[in-house]
Order: C-alpha cells, then structure tokens, then sequence
C-alpha cells in the first residue's frame, strides 16, 4: 500500500473515535489530528499513538495547511447537536466553523476527497462543495449511512440473518425528513416485505426508531460516537482502497437539484456514480418532500 495520509479535523469524541477507527482498520499510513484547541489534539495525539503503536500507523498533531494536503479529509468539527435539536437547526453556529476549517486548510491537495461527518451533513456537504473548490463528486457526507446500518440490523434481528446479508436503505435528508426504502429492500434477492416477520411489523414505528436512535443516544450519554466513527472509517478506506463500494451518501442529485442521500458508488476520485433505485409512490413522495426541504435550507445559506 502506498504511503498516505487522512486528515480528521476535530479532535472530540467523533474526531477521536474515527481516528481510532482507522488505527484499528489499518487504513493510512499516518492519521492527521486538527483542533482549534490545543491541548484536546495533543492529548489525542499522545493517547492514540498508544493504540497506533500495535499496528506501526504514525498518529499525530497537524497543522491546518498539513491537513490539506492530505489524501482523504474527514471533517468532524462543528456545533455539539443539543438534546431534541433538529440537525438543520444547526446550520448557522456551524456555517461559519466549517468555513474558517476549509480557509485554513488551503491550497488543498487538488485530489483529495473530503467527507463531511458535522450535523447537518447533508447542509455542511453542499457548503463543503462550495467552499472547497474541489471537484464535486470529491465531496460528499457520511449522510444516511450510519441510519441505514441501523435498519439493517433492524432486519436483520427480525429475520435471523446477518445483517451483511440485508440490503436496505434509508434515504434523504439525514435527519427528520429521512425515510425507509423498503421497496428496494431485499434479502437473498427476495423483498423484504414478501417475508411474513417484516410484513407483522409496524413500519412506521421502525422508521421513526431508526430516525431517532441518536435523540435516544444523545439523551442517555451526550453525544454520539463510536457508530459514526466505524462508518467514516469505512468510508475513508473505500476511497483510498479504491473499493467502489455502494453506500447512501449525502451526494449531490441532479434531477432534485440538492444534496441528501442517495446510493452511491466511490472510490478514489470520489463519487463516480449515483444509483435510482426502485421507490413505491409514497417513498417517491417522500424523497420529494426531502429534496424541497434541503432546498429551502439551502436557498438561505448558498
């Protein structure tokens, strides 16, 4: 594997557990901890370096400029999400963070790819998009991926499989617009509404379950960390594996003209294809509603 770099800007309890993550993985040759405070990165640094020594990954504390020059950038900084808050209600207080992040991380690397993980992801990606000045497809958010992980293991609890085996989206906006594709859900090729266990199940409450689980996290401990940390990992050795794994990402859609979460396949040039997927016409309905709502959000920023 040639010697590369990932660049997590933030070095909270998100930025720490992607870093973690991609230790563990074995995904970079060097992770890159950013910070607007010194002492947490240093601390960061020094405490990861112990869990990088089993492996030989090189962890430590960079400067912005450092950072953005690196192969794949992973943006966890922003606005602490506060108990009930809707995650477009934190677009103001994270704007002007996102924007002071990418300013003094340029001239960026021309190649890189950058992944947004800040609330509200699909917002801060279209920001990210715009502010970057990369190619567009080189930018994209971790989006419903983390809620899609949740419905599969949903499923895959309902019907004793694992959940490897489930292949199940939930799309749009990553937060209160979201919703569950089930048309397009299967299970050894069969939909997964021909099976009489889903069938018995009260899909609304499923959905507002999988909507929810972070409230619910965030409520009993703070903060929501280690499920986001693994999938911006995975993400990011996607891209520098050049994998060209599908995933439902915060991409930017043509034909809705917004940013939110759709099937995406992704490599190392970033997003390379977007996927339509068969929806019924209450889940088309729904992704319309979605895209209208990213859409006002995003008149009044952009």
């Amino acid at each position: 594997m040639a010697y590369n770099k990932i660049a997590v800007i933030g070095a909270g309890a998100v930025g720490a557990s992607v870093a973690y993550a991609v230790i563990l993985k074995r995904v970079a040759s060097e992770v890159l901890l950013v910070d607007v405070v010194p002492d947490i990165v240093k601390g960061q640094a020094l405490d990861l370096s112990d869990a990088a020594a089993v492996n030989g990954t090189r962890v430590r504390a960079a400067t912005n400029q450092e950072a953005g020059q690196a192969d794949v950038i992973i943006i966890t900084a922003g606005a602490k999400q506060k108990e009930g808050e809707p995650r477009t209600e934190l677009v103001g207080r994270n704007y002007k963070i996102l924007e002071s992040v990418i300013g003094g991380m340029k001239p960026l690397n021309p190649n890189a790819v950058m992944i947004i993980v800040s609330n509200p992801c699909d917002v801060l990606t279209a920001i990210a998009q715009k502010l970057s000045g990369l190619p567009q497809g080189h930018v994209f958010g971790s989006g419903t991926y983390l809620d899609s992980a949740r419905l599969r293991g949903k499923l895959s609890k309902v019907l004793n499989v694992n959940p490897s085996s489930v292949h199940a989206y939930v799309l749009g906006e990553h937060g209160d617009s979201q919703f569950i594709a089930w048309e397009a859900a299967s299970v050894a090729g069969k939909p997964v509404l021909s099976f009489p266990a889903i069938q018995a199940l009260d899909r609304d409450e499923v959905q507002r379950r999988i909507a929810g689980k972070a409230y619910e996290i965030i409520k009993l401990k703070g903060a929501t960390y280690y499920g986001i940390g693994a999938c911006a990992a995975d993400l990011a050795e996607c891209v520098l594996m050049n994998k060209q794994h599908v995933r439902p990402l915060s991409v930017y859609v043509p034909r809705l003209d917004c940013v939110l979460s759709m099937p995406a396949k992704f490599g190392y040039k970033g997003i390379e294809e977007i996927y339509e997927i068969p929806l019924s016409p209450q889940e088309n309905a729904k992704l319309e509603a979605s895209a209208k709502a990213m859409q006002q959000v995003l008149k009044s920023i952009l």
